[in-house]
């Protein structure tokens, strides 16, 4: 949220600097992320001018340039100006060599020493819209005559500056959502640290009155539930006009597009004290009767961003007798808006139960700043004190008059929190001994009320509008923030206690695998566990009718809970490579939701994606792409490092991929990975060969560990020997390896398949795969009688189980 700093000082007077009122809201819990300098006139008219135009000549090689020479006081510029409206004796605004001019709605540029036509030009003379002063392009500025040649712009253009502070908002601090709310909290952190007597200086509404009864609304409301209190007052007679500069450079300096002088004023009064409001044209109140109601499920209404929409029975609507006219607390609709023809308004100032306004928020994707407040709950005390404000306010920029009473439907008044405070709880939570005298001043200060002391403690009322303080725990949290986290003293002693942890220890094997997968190039992610529904409808379709759908949500493309993590991997992949980051090699661990007859279920995976090359091309080496032998060595290894040692390969049929292998161990699903299809990787418009795997990350961690045994290093050489076989194609070198390792356990410590052949002459269907075995023993040196033995038996396996041909 962005507070402007000269703002914030309107309601406290400091001579505090912005860093250092900074630091304090950040001591307070109120994070200052970032502080940024404004201008209201973007770089400050830095080297612009005062000129007067002395000469006027044609260009002689253009028909629609003119050669100026400007008196800019220390010096005379020749520059080439195109403007039709440019003659001798004007006072113009000249940027002179070296100048960056911030045009409105364009991108800076600076001005440099130029020739145009073949004529030198030092400088530019201005039109408003290329220094940021407006939006006209017709011209350039003609100034009055009475303008000092040589001055700079800015003394007769004043630059108002101002510090930004980005603050970021915790989810319970409502109160915090407008400059009061952070002046509140500056002001006890002053009162309490800093010796400061100053006080909160809150805008004056005394003078408030109404002027007449010309314009009577009538208010009902049919659902107080959704809507506790509701205020509303008529104002007759306004003119609808651009706000005045004071009121736009308010909106402007945190990021407000001005609007017209009653919109702003909501607006203005919105960041000012957090209440929302809304103004109605009145005279487009049919009946001129307010109802606050529920429609009909898919009633159908039309909001101002011209967008029709289907309400839901849920949702809350400002009506007249005859239609809606704005869904209550989130947006307004196409009727119900002011426009320049305005004359009259009904204001409306309102409390609307948190949980309805986020539900209707969530449901249309409305995240207005109204929303955000009413959804987080409000001050249910100040919903008259806002509608005052803003009706005397709408009086000073747009004249008018208030023309009925302040109507008020408010017929359960919201009661404030009771909290006991105990001083002997607040010294154990915090650990430290903080005088009682202390305490109640920053309670007091922070606007709860001490309705008794009682046996060391206090009897306190928390006002309605910390709705996230409720428990005597809440409030010692205020208070120790208040009194600064930063000045809690570290204690002398360090006490722990042991803890024996869960084996498999599931932390310890997520960083170990994390690790290994890091160090061999791959990057962690971490995908939305919510998804959109309609990913589905085309891959993975067996999976549609276990999707969980959210009952609510802020986005229309986050529908529902992910039962597959491939989509959200394909997406980040998409991403990177859109923005030429096109070699990747991503890993995620997270859970995958299903619903079942008996209810829902969660699953832990681990995938891992690759595409792109495997390493970048140089001088000395060739790009090379990735392959399925990439992704199953580092299954492999991933597998063993896990301390599983025995796995199966299967080869399945799957629409996902153009290659396959699913992993099994007996009869446990390890997981299933290969080169995933063209129509997959075209729905996410990947026109590269990606690879991945999807791992049942519940099986690896609770599988049985294979021990891990350590030796030294053999002291006795060993041998090698090579052996060439045929065999079907569909036979795989993992079960060669198998065979190998059964037949001679022992002596064998390598096997590795270096050559693989294939030719028509071989036979139908056959291959040639050329194995190579290294044997060694730990205690002494092997024969060749030995070896040639185990090389028999080899063989004579191969021959029969896999019908294999010796090639000799």
């Amino acid at each position: 949220m962005k507070i402007s700093f000269n703002w914030l000082k309107q309601y406290i007077q400091t001579d505090l600097s912005a860093e250092k009122a900074a630091e304090i809201l950040t001591n307070t819990g109120l994070e200052v992320e970032g502080i940024e300098p404004y201008e209201s006139i973007k770089g400050g008219l830095k080297g612009l001018v005062i000129g007067e135009v002395i000469d006027l000549n044609q260009h002689e090689n253009a028909d629609r340039l003119k050669v100026a020479k400007i008196d800019v006081g220390a010096e005379q510029l020749q520059i080439v100006c195109g403007a039709s409206n440019i003659a001798k004796g004007q006072k113009v605004i000249v940027a002179t060599n070296g100048t960056t001019l911030y045009p409105t709605g364009g991108e800076s540029f600076k001005i440099k020493k130029a020739k145009l036509r073949g004529v030198e030009s030092n400088g530019m003379i201005c039109a408003e819209d290329e220094i940021g002063l407006g939006n006209s392009h017709e011209g350039i500025m003609v100034l009055p005559n009475d303008y000092e040649v040589g001055q700079p712009a800015s003394k007769y253009f004043p630059v108002d500056s101002d510090t930004i502070f980005e603050i970021g908002i915790t989810p319970n601090r409502s109160d915090a959502l407008s400059h009061i709310g952070v002046a509140r909290d500056l002001l006890v952190a002053l009162k309490t640290n800093h010796n400061f007597t100053g006080s909160l200086d809150w805008p004056e509404v005394e003078i408030y009155q109404k002027d007449n009864d010309e314009l009577s609304i009538k208010v009902t409301v049919e659902d107080n539930i959704a809507c506790p209190r509701y205020a509303g007052v008529t104002i007759s007679g306004v003119d609808v006009k651009p706000s005045p500069s004071w009121l736009q450079g308010r909106l402007k300096a945190i990021g407000l597009s001005p609007i017209n002088n009653i919109v702003d004023v909501t607006n203005f009064v919105l960041h000012e004290l957090g209440q929302p409001l809304h103004a109605f044209d009145a005279d487009q109140i049919t009946g001129k009767e307010v109802i606050v109601k529920k429609l009909p499920k898919n009633t159908s209404f039309k909001t101002l961003d011209e967008k029709e929409r289907k309400l839901s029975e849920n949702d809350l609507m400002i009506c007249n007798p005859k239609e809606g006219m704005c869904i209550a607390g989130v947006f307004g609709g196409m009727k119900s808006g002011v426009t320049e023809t305005t004359k009259n308004i009904f204001l409306e100032s309102a409390y609307f139960d948190p949980s309805h306004i986020r539900k209707t928020s969530s449901t249309h994707g409305l995240r207005t700043d109204a929303a955000v407040r009413f959804e987080k709950s409000i001050d249910p005390d100040k919903v008259v004190y806002a509608l005052k404000r803003a009706a005397l306010l709408i009086k000073e920029v747009a004249g008018g008059s208030i023309s009925s009473e302040i109507v008020d439907v408010y017929p359960s008044e919201i009661e404030p929190s009771k909290v006991t405070l105990r001083y002997g709880r607040i010294n154990m939570l915090t650990g430290l001994d903080i005088p009682k005298e202390k305490v109640k001043s920053i309670v007091e200060e922070l606007d709860i009320k001490i309705d008794a002391e009682i046996d060391e403690a206090l009897q306190i009322s928390v006002p309605a509008y910390r709705s996230d303080v409720t428990r005597e725990a809440d409030v010692i949290e205020e208070v120790l923030r208040i009194i600064g986290f930063d000045n809690i003293p570290l204690g002398k002693e360090v006490k722990s206690t042991l803890s024996f942890s869960i084996q498999p220890d599931r932390n310890k094997l997520i960083n170990t695998t994390a690790e290994f997968l890091a160090s061999n190039g791959y990057h962690e992610i971490m995908g939305n566990s919510i998804t959109h529904s309609q990913h589905y409808d085309k891959q993975l379709t067996e999976l549609k009718d276990k999707i969980i759908p959210l009952l609510s949500y802020s986005s229309a493309d986050l529908d529902a809970l992910r039962p597959s993590m491939l989509f959200s991997g394909l997406e980040a992949i998409a991403y990177n490579i859109n923005r030429s980051n096109d070699r990747l090699r991503l890993f995620e661990f997270g859970k995958t939701y299903h619903k079942r007859k008996d209810g829902f279920s969660e699953k832990e995976h681990l995938t891992i994606f690759f595409t792109g090359d495997k390493a970048e091309a140089n001088w000395l080496k060739k790009s090379e792409g990735a392959s399925l032998f990439e992704l199953k060595s580092t299954v492999e290894a991933l597998l063993q490092l896990n301390g599983i040692s025995e796995w199966e390969e299967n080869p399945v049929t799957n629409d996902l991929f153009e290659q396959v292998l699913e992993l099994r161990s007996n009869k446990d699903n390890i997981g299933i990975g290969g080169k995933l299809s063209a129509p997959v990787l075209k729905q996410w418009g990947i026109k590269q060969p990606v690879f991945y795997v999807d791992l049942n990350w519940e099986f690896i961690v609770n599988h049985p560990k294979t021990e891990k045994k350590y030796r030294p290093i053999p002291k006795f050489p060993g041998m090698k020997r090579d052996l060439a076989l045929i065999i079907d194609k569909s036979k795989s070198f993992k079960e060669i390896e198998t065979i190998a390792k059964k037949t001679e356990g022992q002596l064998l410590r390598k096997i590795n398949l270096f050559d693989v052949y294939e030719d028509g002459k071989l036979g139908k269907d056959k291959k040639s795969c050329a194995v190579s075995y290294f044997f060694q023993h730990e205690d002494r040196t092997l024969t060749d009688k030995e070896i040639d033995d185990v090389m028999s038996r080899l063989m004579k396996n191969y021959e029969q189980q896999l019908e294999a041909t010796i090639r000799k």
